[in-house]
């Protein structure tokens, strides 16, 4: 069954505030020795066990949220994440400009829930504003734009992504 999108508009921002205290709370719940059951993040993050579900499916997909590299760097991550994009791209720029584009949206929103978890996302940024300007950053026609062909070296890119990046971190 294929799962229905929906525009949640003003709402977003708080299903974006729930998803980053749910991983909050199962983040101090680990970190503590606790088994982290979904009734005890739910319990901690102060919402039901069906929001937990709803949001993350299961108790294992709250854990690999947390898991991905450590839950204290995200802002390293990113700086990482698009450092590796960029060495990636300017490997073959001939060859990524004809192959189809790329994306990595689960690594993106798990990279911006864990940005939001850990207070750096700017006030009012959204967990999907966040994941949206990540993979922007991150994709090959941005990095093509800026390199042209040379014009900069790839190093040279990924810091002038790292301060459009800063738009969204606190």
């Amino acid at each position: 069954m294929a799962r229905r999108s929906y525009l949640l508009g003003r709402r977003q921002a708080s299903v974006d505030r729930t998803a980053a205290s749910i991983l909050a709370a199962a983040r101090d719940l680990v970190a503590g020795g606790s088994k982290a059951s979904v009734n005890e993040i739910a319990r901690r993050a102060g919402v039901s066990r069906i929001t937990v579900y709803n949001r993350f499916g299961s108790r294992a997909r709250v854990l690999e949220s947390l898991a991905a590299r450590g839950p204290e760097r995200p802002a390293t991550d990113l700086r990482q994440r698009i450092s590796e994009s960029c060495a990636r791209w300017s490997s073959d720029p001939s060859l990524y400009r004809h192959l189809p584009a790329a994306s990595e949206p689960r690594m993106d929103r798990e990279l911006a829930e864990r940005l939001a978890a850990t207070d750096q996302l700017r006030p009012g940024c959204s967990i999907r504003e966040a994941e949206d300007v990540i993979g922007a950053l991150t994709s090959f026609a941005v990095f093509d734009r800026l390199h042209g062909d040379g014009r900069r070296p790839a190093a040279a890119v990924a810091e002038i992504l790292m301060r459009l990046a800063a738009a969204i971190l606190a």
